[in-house]
C-alpha cells in the first residue's frame, strides 16, 4: 500500500475568480460541481477528478464566509498577505502530456516559464508562476515526449531550452 495520486490542493486567495480563471485559461482545468459548504468555493477538474479547490482567504467579520486552517487567527489575512510566494503552498505539480501544446498555450498567453531535464529522473519539467497569488506551478512530462518534441536532442543531453 502506498500513495496513489494527489487528491486535491486548496488554495486560499484574495481573488478566487481570478485564480480560477488563470488555471482554467492557461493550464486547461475545467471548473465544475462541488458540495454546498455554506461558503463560496470553486473546484477545478482534470477529467473527472477535482484536484484544485479554491476559496476566499481573507476573514470578514461581516460575511463570516471564509476558509481557515487551525493555525489561523480571526482578523488575520490567511494568504501570503500580498507578498510574492505561495503562502501556504510552495508549489503544485501536475503530471502532463502534450508538451508542445502546453508550450504553445503558455507562449500565446504571455506566460513566462523555464524548463529543464529533471536530475536522475525520467522527467522533463516546465516551471512558471501563477500571477494572482505567486504560486509556483510545475508541469512534468516524460523524457521520451521531451525528446520527441525536440526539447532536448537526446535524454543524455543535459541542456534545456526556453
Amino acid at each position: 500500500m502506498g500513495l496513489k495520486f494527489m487528491e486535491h490542493i486548496l488554495i486560499l486567495t484574495h481573488d478566487p475568480e481570478g485564480t480560477r480563471d488563470w488555471f482554467c485559461k492557461n493550464l486547461g482545468f475545467r471548473s465544475g460541481d462541488h458540495p454546498d459548504f455554506g461558503f463560496p468555493v470553486y473546484w477545478l477538474y482534470i477529467g473527472d477528478q477535482d484536484v484544485l479547490h479554491i476559496g476566499k482567504a481573507k476573514f470578514s467579520e461581516h460575511q463570516n464566509t471564509y476558509l481557515q486552517t487551525p493555525s489561523d487567527r480571526e482578523g488575520q489575512d490567511f494568504s501570503a498577505a500580498g507578498a510574492l510566494g505561495s503562502g501556504r503552498i510552495d508549489h503544485v505539480c501536475f503530471n502532463c502530456d502534450g508538451i508542445n501544446e502546453f508550450i504553445k498555450r503558455l507562449t500565446d498567453h504571455g506566460i513566462e516559464f523555464s524548463e529543464r531535464k529533471a536530475h536522475n529522473s525520467n522527467l522533463y519539467q516546465l516551471f512558471m508562476r501563477e500571477p494572482i497569488n505567486g504560486i509556483k506551478v510545475e508541469l512534468n512530462f516524460t523524457a521520451e515526449e521531451a525528446v520527441s518534441a525536440g526539447r532536448v536532442a537526446s535524454w543524455t543531453d543535459a541542456g534545456a531550452t526556453s
